[in-house]
Protein backbone atom coordinates (compact mmCIF):
# COMPACT_ATOMS: atom_id res chain seq x y z
CA UNK A 1 0.00 0.00 0.00
CA UNK A 2 1.26 3.87 -0.61
CA UNK A 3 0.72 6.11 1.61
CA UNK A 4 -1.32 8.93 -0.04
CA UNK A 5 0.40 11.95 1.58
CA UNK A 6 0.23 16.20 1.49
CA UNK A 7 2.16 18.96 2.45
CA UNK A 8 1.47 22.42 3.67
CA UNK A 9 3.98 25.27 4.63
CA UNK A 10 3.66 28.99 3.80
CA UNK A 11 6.88 28.65 2.48
CA UNK A 12 7.80 27.41 -1.20
CA UNK A 13 11.41 26.70 -0.19
CA UNK A 14 10.25 24.14 2.69
CA UNK A 15 7.60 22.71 0.40
CA UNK A 16 10.38 22.17 -2.56
CA UNK A 17 12.74 20.52 0.37
CA UNK A 18 9.76 18.11 1.24
CA UNK A 19 9.01 16.93 -2.73
CA UNK A 20 12.92 16.64 -3.18
CA UNK A 21 13.31 14.47 0.01
CA UNK A 22 10.35 12.61 -0.93
CA UNK A 23 11.96 11.83 -4.41
CA UNK A 24 12.65 8.94 -4.55
CA UNK A 25 10.88 7.47 -1.66
CA UNK A 26 8.74 4.39 -3.64
CA UNK A 27 6.27 3.90 -0.81
CA UNK A 28 5.21 7.37 -0.52
CA UNK A 29 2.99 9.60 -3.17
CA UNK A 30 3.13 13.32 -2.36
CA UNK A 31 -0.37 14.56 -3.90
CA UNK A 32 -0.13 17.85 -3.29
CA UNK A 33 1.30 21.08 -1.78
CA UNK A 34 -0.05 23.81 -0.35
CA UNK A 35 1.01 27.59 0.93
CA UNK A 36 -2.54 28.47 1.91
CA UNK A 37 -4.15 26.85 4.76
CA UNK A 38 -7.63 27.08 3.50
CA UNK A 39 -6.92 25.08 0.06
CA UNK A 40 -5.10 22.57 2.25
CA UNK A 41 -8.48 22.43 4.42
CA UNK A 42 -10.74 22.14 1.29
CA UNK A 43 -8.59 19.05 0.22
CA UNK A 44 -8.87 16.97 3.11
CA UNK A 45 -12.58 17.56 3.38
CA UNK A 46 -12.52 15.82 -0.25
CA UNK A 47 -9.95 13.12 -0.31
CA UNK A 48 -8.47 10.75 2.34
CA UNK A 49 -5.02 11.35 3.08
CA UNK A 50 -2.84 9.57 5.22
CA UNK A 51 -0.05 11.80 5.87
CA UNK A 52 0.22 15.20 6.28
CA UNK A 53 3.54 17.37 6.72
CA UNK A 54 2.72 20.54 8.75
CA UNK A 55 4.34 24.05 9.15
CA UNK A 56 3.40 25.00 12.52
CA UNK A 57 3.60 28.64 12.48
CA UNK A 58 1.98 30.23 9.97
CA UNK A 59 -0.39 33.31 9.00
CA UNK A 60 -3.82 33.47 10.73
CA UNK A 61 -4.39 30.01 12.46
CA UNK A 62 -1.42 27.82 13.44
CA UNK A 63 -0.61 24.30 12.43
CA UNK A 64 -1.36 22.79 15.31
CA UNK A 65 -5.05 24.47 15.66
CA UNK A 66 -5.58 23.27 11.99
CA UNK A 67 -5.01 19.49 13.21
CA UNK A 68 -6.86 19.45 16.00
CA UNK A 69 -9.45 20.75 13.85
CA UNK A 70 -9.65 18.17 11.34
CA UNK A 71 -11.93 15.13 11.47
CA UNK A 72 -9.72 12.72 10.28
CA UNK A 73 -7.66 9.87 10.87
CA UNK A 74 -4.85 11.44 8.96
CA UNK A 75 -1.49 11.40 10.68
CA UNK A 76 1.00 14.49 11.17
CA UNK A 77 4.58 15.39 10.94
CA UNK A 78 4.91 18.59 12.00
CA UNK A 79 7.79 21.20 10.57
CA UNK A 80 8.76 24.83 12.16
CA UNK A 81 11.34 27.09 12.73
CA UNK A 82 10.83 27.24 16.35
CA UNK A 83 11.56 24.54 18.68
CA UNK A 84 9.49 25.37 22.18
CA UNK A 85 6.38 23.82 19.94
CA UNK A 86 7.98 20.86 20.20
CA UNK A 87 6.16 19.51 23.15
CA UNK A 88 2.60 21.36 22.27
CA UNK A 89 3.38 18.73 18.66
CA UNK A 90 3.23 15.67 20.49
CA UNK A 91 0.71 16.63 22.87
CA UNK A 92 -1.91 15.46 19.57
CA UNK A 93 -0.66 12.96 19.16
CA UNK A 94 2.12 14.04 16.62
CA UNK A 95 3.84 10.80 14.38
CA UNK A 96 7.63 13.69 15.06
CA UNK A 97 8.56 17.15 15.08
CA UNK A 98 10.73 18.25 12.40
CA UNK A 99 13.04 21.48 13.16
CA UNK A 100 14.37 23.73 10.23
CA UNK A 101 16.39 23.76 8.57
CA UNK A 102 15.02 19.72 8.12
CA UNK A 103 18.19 17.22 7.46
CA UNK A 104 17.54 14.56 5.32
CA UNK A 105 18.74 11.94 7.43
CA UNK A 106 16.30 13.57 10.65
CA UNK A 107 13.37 13.59 7.76
CA UNK A 108 13.88 9.63 6.86
CA UNK A 109 13.59 9.05 10.61
CA UNK A 110 10.70 10.78 11.09
CA UNK A 111 8.99 9.34 7.77
CA UNK A 112 10.06 5.76 8.69
CA UNK A 113 8.38 6.26 11.76
CA UNK A 114 5.07 7.28 9.72
CA UNK A 115 4.84 4.49 7.42
CA UNK A 116 5.53 1.77 10.24
CA UNK A 117 2.16 3.18 12.15
CA UNK A 118 0.34 3.99 8.82
CA UNK A 119 0.57 0.50 7.68
CA UNK A 120 -0.11 -1.04 10.88
CA UNK A 121 -3.27 1.02 10.94
CA UNK A 122 -3.96 -0.57 7.45
CA UNK A 123 -3.63 -3.82 8.15
CA UNK A 124 -6.11 -3.66 11.43
CA UNK A 125 -8.67 -1.99 9.00
CA UNK A 126 -8.10 -4.86 6.24
CA UNK A 127 -9.07 -7.51 8.24
CA UNK A 128 -12.52 -5.80 9.34
CA UNK A 129 -15.54 -7.38 7.68
CA UNK A 130 -18.44 -5.41 8.90
CA UNK A 131 -19.66 -2.08 9.14
CA UNK A 132 -21.45 -0.45 12.09
CA UNK A 133 -23.62 2.34 11.34
CA UNK A 134 -26.19 4.49 13.53
CA UNK A 135 -29.79 3.92 12.21
CA UNK A 136 -32.53 5.30 13.77
CA UNK A 137 -30.46 5.37 17.04
CA UNK A 138 -29.90 2.12 16.56
CA UNK A 139 -26.43 0.45 15.67
CA UNK A 140 -26.67 -1.82 12.62
CA UNK A 141 -23.89 -4.18 11.29
CA UNK A 142 -23.41 -4.17 7.67
CA UNK A 143 -21.47 -7.26 6.09
CA UNK A 144 -18.90 -5.23 3.46
CA UNK A 145 -19.29 -8.03 1.05
CA UNK A 146 -23.09 -6.47 0.73
CA UNK A 147 -22.22 -2.90 -0.28
CA UNK A 148 -22.28 -2.55 -3.57
CA UNK A 149 -21.50 1.25 -3.63
CA UNK A 150 -21.89 4.54 -1.14
CA UNK A 151 -23.52 7.61 -1.79
CA UNK A 152 -23.01 11.30 -0.53
CA UNK A 153 -25.60 13.11 0.40
CA UNK A 154 -24.18 16.25 1.87
CA UNK A 155 -24.30 15.06 6.07
CA UNK A 156 -25.37 11.71 4.97
CA UNK A 157 -24.72 9.17 3.10
CA UNK A 158 -26.55 6.41 1.39
CA UNK A 159 -25.29 2.68 1.59
CA UNK A 160 -26.59 0.04 -1.06
CA UNK A 161 -26.70 -3.15 -1.06
CA UNK A 162 -26.80 -6.10 -3.21
CA UNK A 163 -30.07 -7.01 -2.23
CA UNK A 164 -30.90 -3.42 -3.71
CA UNK A 165 -31.88 -2.14 -0.31
CA UNK A 166 -30.05 0.48 1.19
CA UNK A 167 -29.46 2.18 4.27
CA UNK A 168 -29.30 5.55 4.94
CA UNK A 169 -26.87 7.07 8.68
CA UNK A 170 -25.61 10.45 9.23
CA UNK A 171 -21.87 10.99 8.29
CA UNK A 172 -19.68 11.71 5.67
CA UNK A 173 -18.11 10.27 2.98
CA UNK A 174 -14.77 11.24 3.50
CA UNK A 175 -15.53 9.28 7.07
CA UNK A 176 -16.66 5.87 5.52
CA UNK A 177 -13.65 5.80 3.00
CA UNK A 178 -11.83 6.17 6.12
CA UNK A 179 -13.04 3.16 8.33
CA UNK A 180 -13.32 1.23 5.03
CA UNK A 181 -10.08 -1.39 3.65
CA UNK A 182 -8.58 -0.13 0.70
CA UNK A 183 -8.43 -2.94 -1.18
CA UNK A 184 -11.81 -3.08 -1.20
CA UNK A 185 -13.19 0.03 -1.81
CA UNK A 186 -12.35 2.97 -3.79
CA UNK A 187 -13.21 6.50 -4.36
CA UNK A 188 -13.87 7.20 -8.21
CA UNK A 189 -16.53 10.80 -7.48
CA UNK A 190 -16.77 13.28 -4.86
CA UNK A 191 -20.15 11.91 -4.31
CA UNK A 192 -19.47 7.95 -4.75
CA UNK A 193 -17.30 4.83 -3.31
CA UNK A 194 -17.61 1.55 -4.73
CA UNK A 195 -16.67 -1.92 -3.86
CA UNK A 196 -13.85 -2.85 -6.02
CA UNK A 197 -15.33 -6.52 -6.46
CA UNK A 198 -18.76 -5.63 -7.63
CA UNK A 199 -17.41 -3.20 -10.39
CA UNK A 200 -18.87 -4.64 -13.57
CA UNK A 201 -18.08 -2.49 -16.64
CA UNK A 202 -16.04 1.44 -17.53
CA UNK A 203 -16.86 3.39 -20.53
CA UNK A 204 -16.61 7.05 -21.09
CA UNK A 205 -16.59 8.08 -17.67
CA UNK A 206 -18.87 5.73 -15.81
CA UNK A 207 -19.01 2.03 -14.36
CA UNK A 208 -21.52 -0.12 -14.13
CA UNK A 209 -22.13 -1.41 -10.72
CA UNK A 210 -25.27 -3.91 -10.49
CA UNK A 211 -28.04 -1.32 -12.14
CA UNK A 212 -26.63 1.21 -11.31
CA UNK A 213 -24.58 3.60 -13.57
CA UNK A 214 -22.05 6.31 -11.64
CA UNK A 215 -19.76 8.96 -12.81
CA UNK A 216 -16.29 8.76 -12.23
CA UNK A 217 -14.28 12.44 -12.38
CA UNK A 218 -11.23 12.86 -13.80
CA UNK A 219 -9.51 13.47 -10.18
CA UNK A 220 -9.54 9.40 -9.70
CA UNK A 221 -9.62 7.79 -13.71
CA UNK A 222 -6.19 6.97 -13.22
CA UNK A 223 -6.88 4.77 -10.60
CA UNK A 224 -9.62 3.09 -11.80
CA UNK A 225 -7.87 2.38 -15.39
CA UNK A 226 -5.38 1.03 -13.32
CA UNK A 227 -7.65 -1.61 -12.07
CA UNK A 228 -9.00 -2.17 -15.31
CA UNK A 229 -5.58 -2.74 -16.73
CA UNK A 230 -6.55 -0.02 -19.46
Amino acid sequence: MKIKAIALDDEPLALDIIKAYLKDVQEVTLKETFTNQYDAINYLQNNSIDLLFLDIEMPGFNGIELYKSLKSNTKVIFTTAYSEYAIEGFNVNAIDYLLKPIAKDRFMVALQKATQTIHSNSKEKATITYLNVKVDYKIKQISLNEILFIESLDDYVRIHLKDNTNIVTRTTLKSMLEKLPETQFMRVHRSYIVAIDKLSSYYKQTIKIGDFTIPVSETYKKALTDIFNI
